[in-house]
């Protein structure tokens, strides 16, 4: 196989991964929702989410223990940012302006990305890059029909920008060690570390022991259909944590954090879908217009930067690197 084939099909891999994670990441909305109209409380399903995918990977962390003697402050980071920094400013932010709003703020995240690229790295973005993060979040603002619940707040507006930057956070983390000499960190390692440390802050803002455990060994109604509580808490820890985090970093790896970035803004357009589903939320135009504009917004990007190379910088879209191993999560 020539070269130029591999790098083909390694950034259709990356894509690939970017387009399952979000998918993972968007179906936490439809089994979340159940959970929480049953009686517990959004931030108690926030905990229920991260402790169990902490617990899942818990075998993981003991078996890259030197990860805490090699990369204790990315560990660390990953687990602030990625993991708990994300949920928490997100849930605070939607208990002061509406949850489109914050949505949207919080998916402004890909722009801040290719900021942090040219501004604070000093590397070349593409225009192609840059135009797919603006359409993408053009069409956000038409997927969760911002216009219908503009709310100023000012403090829940900065709240949802909390979320926004530890998102960028995540992505940049994401791809820590894949431009220095040295060995990338496993990314399962980091994964499991970072769910371990995110679980650990959830705690103390949740309060778990205020829970209504009784909730779990009940059922939910999905659209006035029952299902047993314990068969969406696993999907939410198992597929839209777990899977979502594995794939999310793999991605980062195989293309960039910016173009993954455009790529992670299909979330928001897949948690719709599936609540018009699952949920009996029904799609307006504006909304499947909006869809559309994000899908384009994904494709000219990732269609523009080719993988990264050893010998490259990760903005400047040079061919993929051998992977030996990987960094971490959102």
């Amino acid at each position: 196989m020539s070269e130029s084939s591999q790098f083909g099909r390694g950034k259709g891999v990356g894509l690939g991964l970017a387009i399952g994670s979000a998918v993972a990441f968007g179906g936490s909305g439809v089994a979340a929702k159940p959970l929480i109209e049953a009686g517990l409380d959004p931030l108690h399903v926030v905990w229920l989410r991260v402790a169990g995918a902490a617990l899942v990977m818990l075998p993981l962390a003991v078996r890259h223990s030197a990860l805490l003697r090699s990369r204790p402050a990315l560990l660390a980071g990953f687990g602030l940012l990625g993991v708990a920094g994300v949920q928490a400013f997100y849930f605070a932010s939607i208990s002061r302006i509406p949850v489109g709003v914050a949505l949207l703020v919080e998916y402004f995240a890909p722009a801040l990305v290719l900021g942090w690229v040219r501004f604070v790295q000093r590397l070349p973005v593409t225009r192609a890059a840059a135009l797919g993060v603006v359409l993408a979040v053009g069409g956000l603002a038409c997927v969760v029909e911002v216009w219908s619940g503009l709310s100023f707040d000012a403090l829940g507006l900065l709240l949802a920008l909390g979320a926004a930057c530890c998102q960028v956070g995540y992505f940049v983390l994401s791809d820590q060690g894949s431009d220095s000499g040295e060995a990338a960190p496993d990314p399962l390692g980091v994964i499991a570390y970072g769910l371990l440390v995110g679980a650990a802050v959830l705690t103390v803002v949740a309060r778990p022991w205020n829970m209504d455990w009784s909730v779990l060994a009940g059922t939910a109604h999905m659209n006035g259909t029952p299902v047993a509580a314990a068969l969406l808490l696993a999907w939410i820890v198992l597929v839209a944590t777990v899977v979502a985090y594995v794939t999310g970093v793999l991605s980062v790896r195989r293309l960039s954090p910016q173009v993954a970035g455009v790529v992670a803004c299909l979330e928001a357009v897949i948690a719709t879908v599936l609540a018009w589903f699952l949920l009996g939320e029904h799609l307006s135009a504006p909304q499947i217009v909006g869809g559309a504009i994000v899908l384009a917004g994904a494709f000219i990007a990732q269609s523009s930067a080719p993988a990264k190379s050893p010998a490259e910088p990760v903005a400047s879209g040079g061919p993929e690197r051998e992977l030996s191993a990987r960094g971490n999560v959102a």
